[in-house]
């Protein structure tokens, strides 16, 4: 679990900095558009701080051993993962909006889905 939370930590921090630094740049590659109103822009930038506080967390929990905070953060994080999946999915699949990112970005969260699904089933530790 602890590699799985150093590198989920690792990729949503990067990819909260873009959102909030550069929120057009990541909308055109995940949906092929930028962002065109100063509202989308502003909650862009809003999800953008969410990372960077859902990568904290990872960072932070990833030497926590076996607590039940560490757990915690692993099943939220299977929650976001499986979200973002089935959410960026539809904006592919239903709403045909495509950039080159798209669907690289739906098979990382889904792999990262599988795989902390399968660390929390483990039945060691947590920082194994």
């Amino acid at each position: 679990m602890r590699t799985f939370l150093a590198i989920t930590a690792a990729l949503e921090f990067a990819t909260g900095l873009a959102l909030v630094a550069i929120p057009s740049v990541v909308s055109t590659l995940l949906f092929g558009a930028q962002l065109d109103s100063l509202v989308a822009l502003t909650v862009a930038r809003v999800g953008g701080v969410a990372l960077l506080a859902i990568g904290t967390a990872c960072w932070l929990a990833r030497v926590d051993g076996g607590s039940r905070a560490a757990r915690g953060v692993a099943c939220a994080m299977v929650i976001y993962n499986a979200g973002t999946v089935a959410i960026l999915a539809y904006a592919g699949l239903v709403l045909r909006l495509s950039g080159i990112g798209l669907w690289p970005v739906v098979l990382a969260h889904a792999g990262m889905t599988a795989w902390c699904v399968a660390s929390l089933r483990s039945r060691r530790p947590l920082i194994a």
